[in-house]
Formats: structure tokens, sequence, C-alpha cells
């Protein structure tokens, strides 16, 4: 199961992937994505990315994975915060994240409120406190 919603004002995508993932939940998946991530075109766009409850996927969802990351950075995506839970799912994202160049934007949180303040304001406020 996945869910996408798209926080306009903040310029944000929070998604969430939850258990196992088939390859044709993962079309559908990429393709909602991608153009949610068409829709905030032209800004800097922040990810969200619940992954607490995704278990490893086989080799063709991985390979999406990589494929709509690489495409969020070529629109536009600045910073993608993710939560992981399974040491699992983290090595298998820590792979794609590598494969696709997100690796150089992104940062693992344990709750939803610091990754959105961080996705809001980046490294600003650790600075000013």
């Amino acid at each position: 199961m996945y869910r996408i919603d798209v926080d306009k004002q903040n310029c944000i995508i929070e998604l969430v992937l939850d258990g196992f993932i088939r390859p044709d939940e993962m079309t559908r998946f990429v393709e909602e994505l991608r153009a949610a991530t068409l829709s905030l075109a032209g800004q800097d766009i922040g990810i969200k990315a619940d992954m607490r409850t995704f278990r490893p996927s086989a080799p063709p969802v991985a390979e999406m994975l990589r494929e709509v990351q690489q495409f969020g950075i070529q629109n536009g995506v600045k910073r993608v915060a993710e939560m992981v839970e399974s040491q699992m799912s983290a090595l298998q994202l820590n792979r794609v994240a590598r494969e696709s160049g997100t690796d150089k934007i992104l940062r693992r949180f344990t709750d939803d409120q610091s990754a959105r303040r961080w996705l809001i304001h980046g490294d600003e406020e650790a600075l000013s406190a």
C-alpha cells in the first residue's frame, strides 16, 4: 500500500510506502509521484518519505524507486527526509539512494515533526539555536 499527499503551500510531497510493494503497485506509485513532482515544477521541492513499515522489495521495484528518485532530482527535489525502522529496508534504500544520487540530499529522521521542520527550514534552525 502507498499514499501520496502534496502540501503546495510548503512545496512538500509526503509519501508513505507500507509493507511489501508489488511491481504493479509500484508502477502506479511512480506515476502518481511523478505527477505530484511535476505539479510543483519550478520550485524547490521537499520529500517526506515514511518508509517505517516498508519491506525490502524485489529488484524491479527497487529499480523503479531509483528511477523515480532520479526523476525527482532532475525536476526540483532539493531535500528528502526519510523515516526508516527496518535495518534490511535501510540497507536497500541506502543502495538505491547512492545509485540515484539522492544520498547527497537525504537525511533520516525518527519522527514526522523533525522531518517536516528540516524540509521547511533546512539547517537554518540548527544554526540560529
